[in-house]
C-alpha cells in the first residue's frame, strides 16, 4: 500500500445547544490534535438534513459550532474550518461511492436502523446512504486518520470498505493514470486515551443529550454561571459520601459521572479525584464542581456567544476554509473522474 501524508479528517453535525458532552468528548481532542497534525475540521450540514430541519435553526447551527471550534482554541488560520455545503465535491465522490458500496454493506449499519426506528420505510434515503457521504468527506481529501466515537467506528469500516474497493475495482487505471499502486488510503481511527462519556445529570445511565426534555439534564457551553451552579447543585447523587477507591464507584452511575466531569475537566484521573474528595460528602464536592465548571467553561461560553453573533467574522472564517478545502477537493476529484473513465 503506497504511504499516504498524514492527514485529520473530522465533522460535527449543526445539532444546536452544544453541551459539556460535545466539549469534553470531541471539541477538547480537537484542540489537541492541531497542535500534532494537520487538520481538516468540518461542518457536516449535509448530514444534518437527513432529518428534517427549520432553515432558520440550521444556519444559526451551523455559525453556532464553528464559533464553538472557535472559542475553544481551535486556530482557523492553522487549520481548515468550513462547512461541508461549500465543498460540492463532498456530494459528488458521495455519488461514485454509492456506486462503489453494496445494498449489504449499508443494510448492517446499526445507526440507521437506531435512527430510522420502526418506521424504516418513511426513512429518507439520505438518512440510508448517510455513511457513503461520511466516506466520501474523509476521502475527498485522503485523510488517514479520523477520531470517532463509538457511534462511528462501524462508519469508519465502511469507508474503508469503500476506499478498498475503489482501489481494487480501478487498480489498472489508477496505476495507468497516476503511477500509484492505490489511489485512497485506507483511514485509520484516532484513539486520544480514554474517551470522556458525559452522562446526564439527572440519570447517570443516560448520555448527556440536547434531546432530552430537562435542561437540568445538561450543562450548556452558553450557560451562564448561576445556571451552571444551579444545575450542578441539583444534579442527582445518592446518599452515601464519596469514595476513596475507583472500585467504590461501582453501581454508582451519579457518583461516577461527576467525578468523571470533574476529572476530565481538571485533567485528573479520577482516582486523583477520588484521593483529593474521597470520605466526603457531594455538597463540598460540588461546591468544587460548580467552581471548576465556571472557570472553564465560563470563558468559552462569553467568547462564543460573542462570535455567534459576529456573523461576518464568522461566515468568513467558514467562506476562508471553503476556499482552501475545495483546492484539495478539486485536485482529487479531478483524478477520480479520470480514473473511472468520465471527460473532463
Amino acid at each position: 500500500m503506497d504511504k499516504f501524508p498524514e492527514l485529520v479528517f473530522s465533522g460535527v453535525q449543526p445539532t444546536g445547544n452544544l453541551h459539556l458532552g460535545n466539549y469534553l468528548g470531541a471539541i477538547t481532542k480537537f484542540v489537541d490534535l492541531q497542535k500534532t497534525h494537520d487538520c481538516i475540521y468540518c461542518v457536516v450540514d449535509l448530514h444534518a438534513i437527513t432529518v428534517p430541519q427549520k432553515p432558520a435553526e440550521l444556519t444559526s447551527n451551523i455559525r453556532e459550532v464553528t464559533a464553538a471550534f472557535i472559542a475553544a482554541g481551535i486556530d482557523p488560520k492553522k487549520n481548515i474550518i468550513f462547512n461541508q455545503s461549500q465543498v460540492a465535491e463532498h456530494a459528488e465522490l458521495a455519488w461514485v461511492f454509492n456506486c462503489i458500496a453494496r445494498i449489504g454493506w449499508l443494510n448492517r449499519m446499526t445507526q440507521f436502523k437506531e435512527k430510522a426506528g420502526k418506521d424504516r420505510e418513511n426513512a429518507s434515503v439520505g438518512l440510508y446512504a448517510y455513511p457513503t457521504l461520511m466516506a466520501a468527506d474523509i476521502l475527498i481529501y485522503r485523510a488517514t486518520h479520523v477520531p470517532v466515537g463509538e457511534d462511528q467506528k462501524q462508519h469508519l469500516e465502511l469507508a474503508r470498505d469503500i476506499a478498498q474497493k475503489f482501489n481494487n475495482d480501478f487498480a489498472d487505471s489508477i496505476q495507468s493514470t497516476s503511477g500509484r499502486d492505490a489511489f485512497f488510503p485506507l483511514p485509520e481511527p484516532l484513539i486520544q486515551g480514554p474517551a470522556t462519556r458525559v452522562m446526564s445529570l439527572r440519570d447517570g445511565t443516560k448520555k448527556m443529550s440536547k434531546s432530552d426534555p430537562s435542561d437540568y439534564s445538561r450543562l450548556n457551553l452558553t450557560d451562564e454561571a448561576d445556571s451552571i451552579a444551579q444545575k450542578v447543585r441539583k444534579a442527582k447523587t445518592d446518599p452515601e459520601p464519596l469514595p476513596s477507591e475507583l472500585a467504590g464507584l461501582a453501581k454508582r452511575p451519579e457518583a461516577e459521572n461527576l467525578v468523571g466531569i470533574y476529572a476530565a475537566l481538571n485533567q485528573q484521573t479520577k482516582q486523583e479525584v477520588l484521593t483529593d474528595f474521597g470520605g466526603g460528602n457531594f455538597s463540598s464536592f460540588k461546591s468544587a464542581l460548580v467552581d471548576l465548571a465556571v472557570a472553564k467553561l465560563g470563558p468559552i461560553g462569553t467568547e462564543m456567544k460573542r462570535l455567534h453573533a459576529d456573523q461576518a467574522y464568522i461566515d468568513s472564517v467558514l467562506a476562508s476554509g471553503a476556499a482552501r478545502a475545495k483546492v484539495l477537493a478539486a485536485r482529487t476529484m479531478q483524478d477520480v473522474k479520470d480514473i473511472v473513465g468520465f471527460i473532463r
